[in-house]
């Protein structure tokens, strides 16, 4: 069979809410409204886990943490697990990543045979959580308020400065694959930081949204006593407390977030211009790893199950699917199935130990039938908690905590718990039988507590005497650029033009 390009497009930290349908209307995102109106559009994806590393493990994989061992952002991401670049290296394709990925560990391809860039964030074992010292700040890695003081315009920062490059490197990549020198099929994945925190904005971005109607929180402050047990262990852990926040700082803060959805979706059609000006075709995937509360009740970034922090977009343009829009549950969990279904590949040797199904069945209008599957052991939880999102209906659990159930149709902001309310004790009798066939959680405690203790013993002792970081060095074959005595000029310069000889 032929098997398509494949170009996917991850932002991260966007909330999924503001793509009810593709873009919001207000939204200043032209071509991914374009992208939108030629894809299947996911209203209710969810992530596997609201957290960077642990949820595009599980985006890669499609296995949960739980599987993976990915609990936090400082836990490994083994190198025998299989990921969609492995599944679509092995059918033949060139894989290839530009940005960001939270690979934990000396992997850091896993399945990728050509990486761009180097990772915005550390590849060792320093950011672990403590499940032994519940309630600690690990003040100079957790996140604080910082980014919502801090809110406003800059020309440049860290995360800019990234991007920028990721986008560039991109770029040169699609024109490079246009030339066709290789016969493969491609796979390129091109992930940015952006929108994710902190909230600093360009002018030209920021500008967009000077009228905007959207920069207060439909849910204002819920005060903290008022909080569940785990928005409180999220005020704290992100120390709230010591802060003084202000409604203009909110206001500034999702501002400047919009505003770097517009940075993304600029740099996106950059790359999609050059796709389009080589002529060449590609099935393109555009997902975010988690969202971003936005001050939503107070709260803000991610680590909880709220659709602010868990939902995410999720968009398909392939070919032979119609565009539409689909409202089941879905999860990023699903994408890796999805790919190789879309490649014409099997995953049967690994679909035991595989959480995700294809989403090609749902795209093209068959109802979901499986529930959708959260985890979440990080930063910030005292235990680990599991979600399920079946229809209607949205499930918390966690051994420490009273149960959540949320009717997310009548209730879309998350506001009344119904895990006490007699009329939905069969659905909450139901919901809870499924989670206890999936999750043993004191085993899933017992794990995450052995996999922290031990890599608090292997990063304190790496860090003494040499240290040899797993960084990603990007290789950069200076003798293979542009002209070389070992090159033919002329064929030279006939193979690196495309179109040729117009």
């Amino acid at each position: 069979m032929t098997r398509p390009n494949i170009l996917i497009f991850m932002v991260d930290q966007l909330n999924g809410t503001f793509f009810p349908d593709g873009p919001a209307d207000w939204l200043h995102a032209p071509n991914l409204k374009k992208l939108a109106e030629r894809s299947v559009r996911f209203r209710n994806a969810y992530t596997g886990s609201p957290l960077c590393a642990p949820g595009r493990a599980a985006f890669m994989s499609g296995q949960l943490p739980s599987r993976t061992g990915v609990y936090d952002n400082a836990a490994e991401f083994r190198s025998d697990v299989p990921t969609f670049a492995h599944h679509l290296r092995r059918a033949g394709y060139h894989t290839c990543l530009s940005g960001k990925m939270h690979f934990v560990g000396p992997d850091q391809l896993h399945g990728f045979e050509e990486r761009l860039t180097t990772d915005i964030y550390p590849a060792d074992f320093g950011w672990t959580p403590d499940y032994r010292k519940p309630g600690e700040r690990i003040d100079w890695w957790y996140h604080n308020m910082g980014s919502v003081t801090g809110a406003g315009t800059a020309e440049i920062t860290n995360q800019l400065e990234y991007d920028d490059n990721v986008a560039h490197e991109a770029k040169m990549k699609v024109y490079d694959l246009g030339r066709r020198l290789d016969d493969r099929p491609w796979m390129l994945t091109v992930s940015m930081t952006h929108p994710h925190d902190p909230y600093v904005a360009r002018k030209k971005h920021w500008d967009l949204y000077e009228d905007c109607a959207h920069l207060e929180p439909e849910v204002g402050l819920i005060p903290y006593e008022d909080q569940d047990p785990h928005s409180k262990r999220i005020f704290d852990a992100s120390d709230w407390h010591n802060f003084d926040l202000t409604d203009e700082m909110t206001r500034r803060s999702r501002r400047a977030y919009f505003a770097n959805i517009s940075y993304c979706d600029e740099k996106i059609g950059e790359i999609l211009e050059a796709l389009e000006a080589t002529r060449q075709e590609a099935v393109i995937l555009f997902v975010s790893d988690h969202g971003d509360m936005l001050g939503e009740r107070g709260l803000w970034f991610k680590m909880n199950f709220f659709e602010g922090s868990a939902r995410v977009p999720l968009m398909i343009c392939a070919p032979g699917l119609e565009p539409r829009l689909v409202t089941d549950p879905v999860s990023t969990i699903d994408v890796c199935p999805t790919l190789c279904d879309i490649a014409g590949i099997s995953m049967e040797e690994v679909m035991p130990w595989t959480d995700g199904v294809s989403l090609m069945p749902t795209a093209a209008g068959t109802p979901r039938e499986t529930p959708v599957m959260m985890e979440y052991a990080a930063e910030a939880s005292y235990a680990p908690l599991v979600s399920l999102r079946e229809g209607r209906f949205k499930l918390n659990v966690c051994a420490l905590d009273p149960d959540q159930l949320f009717d997310l149709e009548a209730d879309p902001h998350e506001l009344t718990n119904l895990a006490t309310d007699p009329a939905h004790a069969e659905v909450l009798t139901k919901m809870k039988a499924d989670a206890a066939t999936r999750w043993d959680l004191l085993r899933y405690d017992a794990d995450v507590r052995a996999s922290q203790a031990r890599r608090w013993v292997v990063y304190e002792a790496l860090r003494q005497g040499g240290y040899y970081p797993w960084d990603y060095q990007p290789l950069k074959k200076a003798s293979e650029a542009y002209m070389r005595n070992h090159m033919d000029l002329n064929i030279l310069e006939e193979s690196k033009r495309y179109p040729r000889g117009e």
